[in-house]
């Protein structure tokens, strides 16, 4: 027997299945569901970190659909959230990497 312990996506159970393997399993409630979505996404961060390879941000983003979904807040609200927060703050395409700041008279 192997102790998993964590949330899978909706087609692992059936896969294992077909494996011929039987697995336990449990529905969580949607307080343990966002719980658990948190930790998903800290090990795919990870996972990303560790490899780099794009296929794990495609993790990131499944695991960051399934908080939207947990919290009930809409893609496309979320996209308008992301889109107004470009427009004001900017995004990443630049580049910039700040280094310090300081007053006119620190400088002098």
């Amino acid at each position: 027997m192997k102790t998993f312990n964590k949330l899978v996506r909706d087609k692992i159970p059936q896969k294992i299945e077909n494996n011929g393997e039987c697995c336990e399993i449990e529905t969580l409630s949607d307080e343990r569901f966002l719980e658990e979505l948190n930790k998903k996404l800290q090990e795919e961060v990870k996972e990303y970190l560790e490899s780099g390879e794009v296929e794990e941000l495609a993790d990131i983003a499944e695991v960051l659909r399934g908080i939207l979904l947990a919290k009930k807040v809409d893609l496309k609200e979320f996209e308008n959230l992301r889109q107004a927060k470009a427009e004001k703050r900017g995004g990443f395409e630049k580049k910039i990497f700040l280094k310090s700041t300081f007053t006119n008279e620190e400088k002098n």
